[in-house]
């Protein structure tokens, strides 16, 4: 199998154990940084040109698109759709988990459980929001944020609506959580490939950090999900469309609550926690995409489409 892994840092973690699995299972790994490919659009030949060549003859790619640049990168990932290439996370499963609200607004449709969350753009009505989401303190946090950047715990109902009105009057586009004070600090990331949990360790935040993100100084270690918990973060990955996904979730008294997920989840901390081989369960899902042959489809009869309302349409 001859395999494209995008990536903008080829000795990054993540990027250096998936093609050091991809050789080790007997398979051609070549690592594509993504910004630099350049994208031809032809009737009937799509094509993608990087660093001067044609990239042909790929079974299949393992997109690792970074949330800053997530607008080329799926472009890039749909383009070697468009080529009939497999990949271990389609396009439009990265775009719809990128977007904070969009992802919760399908998790809540698909009964997955998740802490009390509100939306509204006007500055004016922030007090009746705060309640919305059972008072003070609420956690704030941007749409666009990543790794625990742009997020907030606001103590009083007074500092919460004076943050919210501080990014409204910057528009910048946030969302208000309730505050799950039973988790105290910590969250479980559960990293699920092909519809099953591969592995799974529980994130505690540093001393006097409410943010358990690897990034912010948290530790991992291993831990056993419940029965629940593990529903919970396959739920979550199908109504997504993800085949590979880093699931965060919070254990609260009414159960797990699911956090964001993640369609480019890193390696090192999965791997370090749990001492288990998490790349080379990506490695064994990808060969069976590109093993994958499509079948004929059955002639239908011609029928009316069906129109959805937007906040259905995926």
């Amino acid at each position: 199998m001859k395999l494209a892994i995008l990536s903008r840092e080829p000795k990054l973690y993540s990027t250096t154990r998936l093609v050091e699995a991809a050789e080790q299972r007997g398979h051609e790994a070549v690592v594509v940084d993504h910004l630099h490919c350049n994208l031809v659009l032809e009737k009937g030949k799509p094509g993608i040109i990087y660093e001067g060549q044609k990239l042909e003859g790929f079974d299949a790619i393992i997109p690792r698109i970074g949330a800053s640049v997530t607008f080329y990168g799926c472009a890039v990932v749909r383009q070697f759709e468009m080529m009939k290439v497999r990949t271990a996370v389609e396009s439009q499963a990265i775009v719809r988990s990128r977007d904070k609200l969009r992802s919760m607004q399908i998790l809540s449709r698909a009964g997955v459980g998740m802490p009390k969350t509100a939306f509204t753009n006007y500055s004016d009505e922030v007090p009746e929001m705060i309640q919305q989401v059972g008072g003070a303190p609420v956690i704030i946090k941007l749409l666009e944020g990543t790794q625990g950047l742009g997020v907030v715990l606001a103590e009083s109902a007074k500092a919460a609506q004076s943050v919210i009105e501080a990014f409204h009057n910057l528009k910048a586009r946030i969302i208000v959580q309730e505050f799950i004070a039973e988790s105290k600090g910590a969250d479980l990331r559960a990293f699920v490939v092909n519809g099953e949990v591969v592995g799974a360790m529980k994130r505690q935040g540093k001393e006097g950090e409410f943010r358990s993100n690897l990034h912010r100084g948290g530790s991992g270690t291993l831990v056993k999900l419940t029965r629940a918990e593990k529903a919970a973060a396959l739920l979550a990955t199908k109504a997504l469309g993800l085949g590979i996904a880093g699931v965060d979730m919070l254990q609260s008294k009414r159960g797990p609550l699911v956090l964001e997920v993640n369609s480019s989840p890193g390696l090192e901390g999965i791997e370090k926690a749990t001492g288990l081989n998490i790349a080379g369960k990506i490695i064994e899902y990808t060969e069976q995409l590109s093993q994958k042959k499509k079948r004929p489809k059955a002639a239908a009869k011609p029928t009316e489409p069906e129109v959805l309302p937007d906040n259905q349409a995926d």
